[in-house]
């Protein structure tokens, strides 16, 4: 999947109003997931190190890696997910996600959803 032109924009802009950019982000050793069931409501979270992967409601989700600042922790993180069937392998989402702008780079399923909550930095 291309990166969309907004997306590319708003990285290139220093990811909006946060006021960093790619050179002070730091690469965290894995991210929180959380999925959700748009059906019935129902939520799973997921720990994921980098390059590692889990299952979500039948989707099978992996981490090539989380950035969060360098000088925020705790602050907003983007997380590179590759969100594909687990039985088919057909691939739903392969990009960057944004935890506090999800629907910038959103996965396109009718009845899941997935996105990132935060990197771990431990």
């Amino acid at each position: 999947m291309k990166p969309t032109l907004a997306l590319v924009a708003l990285l290139a802009l220093g990811l909006g109003s946060t006021g960093w950019t790619q050179e002070r982000a730091v690469s965290g050793s894995g991210a929180v997931l959380r999925g959700l069931d748009k059906v019935n409501g129902r939520t799973l979270d997921a720990e994921l190190p980098i390059g590692g992967s889990a299952e979500l409601f039948g989707l099978l989700v992996t981490l090539a890696d989380c950035r969060y600042p360098a000088d925020n922790p705790t602050g907003d993180a983007f997380a590179f997910l590759t969100i594909r069937n687990s039985d088919s392998g057909v691939v739903y989402f392969d990009g960057w996600m944004i935890a506090s702008s999800p629907a910038l780079s959103a996965l396109d399923h009718s009845r899941y959803d997935v996105w990132v909550l935060r990197c771990n930095n431990s």
